[in-house]
């Protein structure tokens, strides 16, 4: 199995999208099978550090290390409380950035998380 990368960017969304996209349609036109590519876009960094908190990133670093478990065991790991490690995966799930499977178990399919922070456009100092 392939490599699974998660691409976040912050600022330039639009631009970069519209870019990917012509490529994968090129590619498809061509006859090749496009490489997969997963990708979470803000327009801000204030919107990144909402999702991304350092406790968030703590998260992902367990499950990275340990592979799938339950959030109760997720939680012991960390030493942090249930209901918080729960709201904690939620919010990455709705993100799409932990997943679960039929027995509950959550992991993180990624094995690398990209940022990539645009600064706004502007006079270079």
């Amino acid at each position: 199995m392939s490599e699974r990368i998660l691409n976040v960017t912050v600022g330039g969304v639009l631009e970069s999208s519209m870019n990917r996209a012509a490529q994968t349609m090129e590619a498809l036109e061509r006859g090749e099978s496009p490489t997969p590519y997963f990708s979470i876009g803000f327009s801000n960094v204030g919107q990144i550090f909402a999702v991304f908190t350092p406790r968030r990133w703590e998260l992902l670093a367990a499950l990275r290390e340990s592979g799938p478990m339950s959030i109760a065991e997720l939680a012991r790991r960390l030493k942090r409380d249930y209901k918080n490690v729960h709201g904690d995966v939620e919010r990455l799930f709705e993100w799409q950035v932990v997943e679960k499977d039929e027995k509950g178990l959550v992991s993180t399919p990624y094995s690398k998380i990209v940022v990539d922070v645009r600064l706004p456009q502007g006079h270079a100092a």
